[in-house]
C-alpha cells in the first residue's frame, strides 16, 4: 500500500502561522498535522503503508527532511513529489506520478479524523465521507440502494445527499486512477480553471469502477486558526493529558487534558484545559485555555483563551482572542 498526501498549497488562510512552515508541519497537540493523519491512515489500512508520497511545493530542505523521518518512523520510504503551480486536485496528485500504482490511498493534508473501520481493500475505489448540516459547502456523494456511489455533486445548490466527502480517497488499483488524470491533463479538462480529482472520478465511475464510502466517525478541520484550535481540543479529548516528566509546573494548576511538551516551565499560572504547549517555552503568572502554544514562548501575565500562538513570540500582560505568527512581541 502506498499513501499519497498532497500538501503543496501556500495555507494562506492560516496566516500569519504558515508564514514560516507549512501547513502540515504546524503542531496540534504535540505532533504536526501530517504526522498525526499518516498515523490515522495506518491505523485503518489493513496492508502495510510501504511508501509515504508527500507533493509539495518549494518548501526547503528542512521540510523535506521533516517529511521524510515522518514516512521512515512509521515504518515507509518516504519520497518527495513538486507541484510548483497550483493547477487543482487532479493535477496535484498526478504529480505523483511514478507512485500511482497498485493499491494506494490518497489524503490531502489539511484534514483529520477519528475511524473505527477498517479498510475494504477489495472494492475498487472507497471515498471517506462523513455525515453534516451543511451539504451545500462540500463535495458530496449520492448512492444507490446497495451502497454504491452513483454521483459525485460539488456543493449542491439543492439538497442531494448530507455525505461529504472528507478528502481521503482509496484506489485497489492507481494505475487506472493515473490514466485518468493524464486524460485531464493531456486533453485541458477544467472545472473553474482548474484540473478536478472528481472529474476523474466520474470518467472513473462510467467506466463500471466500483465506489464505495466509508464513513468516519469524526472530521477535523485544520484549514483556519479556529479550526485548528478547535481540532486540538478534539485531539486532546481523545488522548487525555500528555505532560512530559522534562517539564516543570510551579505553584501552578493544569487543568486537563494538556500537552505540555519537554523543556517547558510553567509558574503561578492556570493552563488548560485544552491547551498544548511546545518544548521550551516559560509561562508565568497566567491563565490560557483552549489555545496551542508553540516552541521557544515567553509569556507573562496573559490572560487569553481560543487562541495559537507560534514559534518564539514574547507576550506580556495580554487579555484577548490572539492568533500570533512566529517571532512577534506583544506587550
Amino acid at each position: 500500500m502506498k499513501l499519497i498526501i498532497p500538501m503543496a498549497g501556500m495555507g494562506k488562510r492560516m496566516r500569519p502561522h504558515t508564514l514560516t512552515i507549512p501547513k502540515p508541519l504546524i503542531p496540534v497537540a504535540g505532533k504536526p498535522i501530517v504526522q498525526r493523519l499518516a498515523e490515522e491512515i495506518t491505523k485503518v489500512s489493513k496492508s502495510k503503508i510501504e511508501e509515504i508520497a508527500f507533493i509539495i511545493g518549494n518548501f526547503g530542505k528542512e521540510v523535506e527532511n521533516t517529511l521524510l523521518s515522518v514516512a521512515e518512523n512509521l515504518g515507509a520510504k518516504g519520497k518527495i513529489y513538486y507541484q510548483t503551480e497550483a493547477l487543482g486536485t487532479a493535477h496535484a496528485i498526478y504529480c505523483a506520478e511514478p507512485s500511482l500504482n497498485e493499491k494506494i490511498i490518497i489524503a490531502f493534508a489539511d484534514t483529520l479524523f477519528k475511524a473505527d473501520f477498517n479498510l475494504n481493500e477489495e472494492t475498487d475505489s472507497v471515498i471517506w465521507t462523513k455525515q453534516v448540516d451543511n451539504p451545500e459547502a462540500f463535495g458530496v456523494i449520492k448512492k444507490d440502494s446497495k451502497g454504491n456511489i452513483t454521483d459525485f455533486i460539488e456543493k449542491p445548490k439543492k439538497f442531494v445527499s448530507d455525505e461529504a466527502i472528507i478528502g481521503i480517497y482509496y484506489f485497489k488499483d492507481g494505475n487506472k486512477l493515473r490514466k485518468e488524470l493524464k486524460y485531464l491533463i493531456d486533453n485541458n479538462i477544467r472545472g473553474n480553471n482548474e484540473f478536478q480529482l472528481t472529474d476523474a472520478l466520474e470518467n472513473m465511475k462510467n467506466k463500471n469502477i466500483n465506489f464505495k464510502s466509508a464513513t468516519v466517525t469524526e472530521w477535523l478541520d485544520c484549514g483556519n486558526k479556529d479550526a485548528t484550535v478547535h481540532t486540538n481540543q478534539r485531539i486532546l479529548h481523545h488522548t487525555g493529558n500528555i505532560i512530559s516528566e522534562k517539564s516543570i509546573q510551579k505553584f501552578s494548576v493544569i487543568i486537563e487534558p494538556c500537552f505540555i511538551d519537554e523543556g517547558v516551565e510553567i509558574h503561578s499560572s492556570v493552563i488548560g484545559p485544552f491547551v498544548s504547549v511546545g518544548k521550551n517555552t516559560i509561562i508565568k503568572n497566567s491563565v490560557i485555555s483552549n489555545s496551542i502554544i508553540q516552541s521557544n514562548c515567553n509569556i507573562k501575565e496573559a490572560v487569553f483563551s481560543n487562541s495559537m500562538i507560534g514559534n518564539y513570540v514574547n507576550i506580556n500582560k495580554n487579555k484577548e482572542n490572539l492568533s500570533i505568527g512566529d517571532y512577534n512581541t506583544i506587550k
